[in-house]
């Protein structure tokens, strides 16, 4: 294992639950052992995305919570999960929040890997709804059970500090003081932090429910 590891300013950071999952495909091809896990963290989310903001970080607690209440005490299964996402890929911020929910769950679209004699596939497996837009909202579903479950994300429950509005243009342009550049990464991250630590203080901001006879779209 390499001695590198990447430093994270955010020591928050350390505290998200780290997301398991078995990985059938690692064991079969030699990669795991077979009573091996997947441990997937938000450092690997970060280094996904380039950097941490609400909706990197919402979608990996949205992907959290939906295993949770898919599988129980149960481990997930890597690449036995379905995702529809309620909206087009460049709607909202969908498209980088799919690209979190497919680094954890495998579940991809056309690009994803079409499997090995008709097993392992993860190719259709995380579809957009650009039919039935609905905000913030996704649908896990187990391919072995067909139990599904509906996560949103209220967004609007966050708190906003109105020194944002102020801030944010000046660190996007380059313009702002030092000053006023902590001061900003220090509300961004806190909105950061609130989303992955601090959920269960803002009533409203994740939703989880079971959904009955949901069918998945056909491919």
């Amino acid at each position: 294992m390499s001695k590198d590891s990447t430093a994270w300013k955010q020591k928050f950071y350390d505290e998200v639950e780290t997301i398991s999952l078995k990985e059938p495909l690692a064991y079969v091809l030699g990669s795991q052992e077979k009573d091996s896990l997947c441990h997937f963290t938000f450092h690997d989310a970060i280094k996904m995305a380039g950097h941490a903001c609400p909706a990197v970080s919402s979608a990996y607690k949205v992907t959290a919570l939906a295993l949770k209440a898919l599988y129980g005490t149960e481990t997930p299964v890597r690449g036995e999960i379905l995702v529809l996402i309620k909206g087009g890929a460049t709607q909202l911020a969908y498209g980088p929040q799919s690209q979190v929910i497919t680094l954890i769950t495998g579940a991809s679209g056309i690009t994803g890997f079409k499997g090995l004699g008709g097993k392992y596939s993860r190719f259709n497996k995380l579809v957009f709804d650009e039919d039935d837009f609905q905000f913030c909202t996704y649908i896990f579903q187990r391919a072995d059970t067909g139990k599904a479950v509906r996560v949103i994300y209220d967004p609007g429950k966050l708190p906003e500090d109105p020194a944002m509005a102020e801030l944010s243009p000046k660190v996007i342009k380059g313009g702002a003081t030092p000053e006023e550049h902590a001061r900003f990464i220090s509300l961004w991250q806190d909105k950061v932090k609130k989303i992955l630590l601090e959920s269960n203080k803002l009533p409203g901001l994740f939703t989880v429910e079971e959904l009955k006879d949901f069918e998945f779209p056909a491919a």
